[in-house]
């Protein structure tokens, strides 16, 4: 993890200010603030089968692992740790004071197997987090939460949310039912593309499937390393399905990934493609040339002791300064102190990775941004 000495005034993070945080985790406390949501059969329902009782988190982030919050982050006992609007502005909006924070809410609306509570749980979490984040605090902004084993039941909530121009993106996890390239998801793209709303693919599973391609792990460290390779698998179906060649227009960003993958993935994946290119012929470029035009990577967490030079490794192996996103991961504990981004980094990197490639990667955050400066 960065940042190996405690913080001090002298690491006080002034550099980040103006920055845009691509990952903020903002908790339900629970079932019962989602309720005055539902109409009155689905709170029937809820509490018939007891979810008004039970803690929906995803598993894939287990309350109490070290790693799901910094422990000068955590909350009281009985509250769960990103829970507090309060909290989140005194650690990250407040003190990094950053433009903007995008809101992605990871809950276990997103992995209901029935699909109808599972698209009303979701609809419910997505007018929660407007009416008690987005309408709170002019800096936030969030990803629309949908269900991805119905596509039109999801493509119906980015629908329905796409007048609010604080939902900057659609929020899909890393591991869910089936490949993200498959051509059932597409109308989530093209409507994705066509609303200038970018893919957000966070680290998290469904559980659908083991998370190994070996089977099911023991351990929860099993689990969490498994993520990158869940990442590499999505990438590759989305590239080898064709989802880039049919949706020109669409980006995808790979949260919370890790990046110490992505330089053996992209040399694999263009050496192979380059023997077997006659079975994807809409496949016209090679898989790292599509990369550097559609995806982006948030850099926390940066899975590498030397992250500074892993940083300049990659953008040096992709041959492109723009893949990089700055986040903070809040509450979980990807670093410690002030240092989100490593020392090292030149001026204009440090620029770019702060905002200047988030404004090109989110269209409505750079409306936003336009429109903010107009006004000062």
């Amino acid at each position: 993890m960065a940042g190996d000495r405690p913080a001090n005034d002298a690491d006080r993070p002034a550099n980040y200010s103006g920055a845009i945080d691509c990952d903020l985790h903002p908790a339900l406390p629970g079932m019962s603030v989602l309720l005055p949501y539902l109409d009155d059969y689905w709170r029937e329902m809820c509490s018939i089968r007891a979810l008004d009782r039970l803690n929906l988190s995803l598993t894939s982030y287990p309350q109490n692992a070290p790693l799901s919050c910094r422990p000068d982050w955590k909350l009281d006992r009985d509250q769960k740790p990103g829970s507090s609007l309060e909290a989140m502005q005194a650690h990250v909006l407040d003190r990094y004071q950053p433009r903007f924070g995008i809101l992605n809410c990871l809950y276990g609306a997103q992995v209901m197997h029935s699909e109808d509570m599972a698209a009303v749980l979701c609809r419910a979490t997505n007018d929660w987090i407007r009416d008690h984040w987005l309408s709170r605090d002019p800096r936030l902004r969030a990803s629309i939460v949908i269900t991805t084993h119905n596509t039109e039941l999801a493509v119906a909530e980015i629908e329905r949310r796409a007048d609010d121009m604080r939902f900057v993106q659609v929020l899909m996890l890393v591991s869910g039912e089936v490949t993200l390239g498959r051509r059932q998801l597409w109308p989530i793209y093209r409507l994705a593309e066509q609303l200038g709303l970018p893919i957000g693919v966070h680290a998290g599973s469904a559980y659908r499937y083991a998370p190994t391609a070996a089977g099911w792990p023991s351990y929860y460290v099993e689990d969490y390393v498994s993520q990158s390779a869940a990442f590499e698998n999505q990438l590759q179906s989305m590239i080898s399905e064709g989802v880039f060649a049919k949706f020109p227009g669409l980006k995808v960003v790979a949260i919370e990934s890790g990046l110490t993958w992505l330089s053996g993935f992209i040399w694999r994946a263009d050496k192979t493609w380059k023997g077997v290119r006659a079975e994807v012929p809409w496949v016209t470029r090679a898989p790292s040339e599509i990369v550097r035009d559609h995806v982006r990577f948030t850099v926390q967490p940066v899975d590498a002791p030397d992250e500074a030079e892993a940083i300049l490794r990659l953008i040096e192996h992709l041959n492109s300064d723009e893949l990089f996103l700055f986040s903070t991961d809040y509450p979980h504990w990807q670093f410690d102190g002030d240092r989100v981004l490593p020392d090292g980094l030149s001026g204009a990197l440090f620029d770019k990775i702060t905002s200047k490639n988030a404004l090109a990667t989110y269209p409505r955050l750079a409306k936003a941004d336009r429109t903010m400066e107009i006004s000062v």
